[in-house]
């Protein structure tokens, strides 16, 4: 299990926050074996059907135990993010499966009370689509990188280009709010 330690320092670009883990080789390959296992299983829920795929797919953290450490790296930044008691809220978190030729619409994540949405990305093989944040009539690209974590505000329109990779692009995305 990682520590605070293992943390990268946070940054700041605007609305935009990114983190993540020092060394995240060992969990990422955990969290990957443990998805692949489940993931095929009609157990699972599966929600947001655009563009010909699921765009979530919910697993119990006690299916995944691995995602514990993600979770708690969230946690960690939202803590410094929000700067409010994190702990009386609701943290919810899905994957996000891209296969090659998959992308995902725009959006955003003001359904309910969030105050901190979050990604984190397992596997991000090159040319497997950036992540464009909408922010004041402008477009920001961030290229996902395994072991790195995005935090931004939730009403911030954003959405994700095409995987033009030949591999899978796998991340978790986190809400915390009330």
């Amino acid at each position: 299990m990682n520590s605070s330690h293992d943390y990268l320092p946070l940054e700041s670009s605007g609305p935009v926050y990114l983190g993540g883990l020092s060394s995240s080789e060992d969990i990422n390959a955990q969290i990957l074996e443990q998805y692949n296992k489940l993931s095929l299983s009609n157990e699972l829920k599966r929600t947001h059907f655009f563009m010909g795929r699921f765009e979530n797919t919910y697993i119990p953290v006690e299916k995944i135990p691995a995602i514990e450490t993600v979770i708690n790296m969230g946690r960690f930044y939202a803590r410094q993010i929000l700067k409010e008691d994190i702990d009386q809220m609701k943290m919810g978190f899905w994957f996000n499966e891209m296969k090659p030729g998959h992308e995902t619409s725009l959006h955003t994540h003001e359904e309910y009370e969030e105050k901190l949405s979050a990604v984190y990305y397992i596997q991000a093989p090159p040319d497997s689509g950036d992540l464009i944040i909408h922010d004041d009539n402008q477009q920001r690209s961030f290229t996902p990188v395994a072991g790195r974590m995005v935090l931004f505000t939730p009403e911030i329109p954003h959405h994700v280009e095409k995987n033009i990779s030949n591999e899978l692009r796998l991340s978790v995305a986190l809400n915390f709010g009330y």
